[in-house]
């Protein structure tokens, strides 16, 4: 196993960027495909959000999904239900994970989660869940994909900070931290 601890800079700046977004509603919108349909989805996020499209002009017709950069140049991924910050990810991580490495993988996001709740804390207040990967709340699709799960509610949104779940298998050989915005309709 192989790990890297990266400075948090550009997870601070992404945080920050989405706790400025106060009406997630505002940027969601159905799943279409074509030039006006990625028009209309950069459009509604840019006047909800104040981002920018990191390609204008350059629209590919068979995207649903687009990039949009904020003032402190965080790259977000914007999907028709969800936001991905596409910035290098922060802090530790662990990658090429072989199957005798997976326990200490898991030590590794275990002893570091702390200070990423921490992180988020800061920007987002105080989480409404924290738990296990393996907490029954957590829907069946995520409870195999991540160890540790924190969720704020903000309006139209569930903001998730979360640890992925170790494997030794090649398609999971890497672990680490992340955090994405999912449309709500009980926020």
């Amino acid at each position: 196993m192989r790990t890297q601890q990266r400075s948090s800079d550009d997870d601070e700046r992404a945080l920050a960027d989405l706790a400025e977004v106060s009406d997630w509603k505002r940027v969601w919108g159905p799943p279409e495909t074509g030039l006006d349909a990625i028009r209309t989805l950069v459009s509604r996020v840019t006047a909800a959000t104040g981002w920018r499209p990191w390609a204008p002009g350059n629209i590919d017709p068979n995207r649903y999904t687009w990039g949009l950069v904020t003032p402190r140049r965080t790259v977000m991924l914007v999907l028709p239900d969800a936001v991905l910050p596409d910035s290098p990810r922060g802090g530790w991580s662990a990658y090429e994970i072989g199957a005798d490495e997976v326990r200490a993988a898991e030590d590794g996001l275990d002893d570091r989660w702390p200070d990423q709740l921490e992180l988020a804390r800061r920007h987002w207040g105080q989480p409404v869940f924290v738990g296990p990967g393996t907490d029954p709340r957590i829907p069946l699709e995520w409870r195999d994909r991540r160890r540790h799960l924190a969720v704020w509610l903000r309006p139209g949104a569930e903001m998730h900070l979360y640890a992925t779940q170790p494997q030794a298998d090649p398609a999971g050989t890497s672990a680490g931290f992340g955090y994405s915005v999912y449309a709500s309709e009980v926020a």
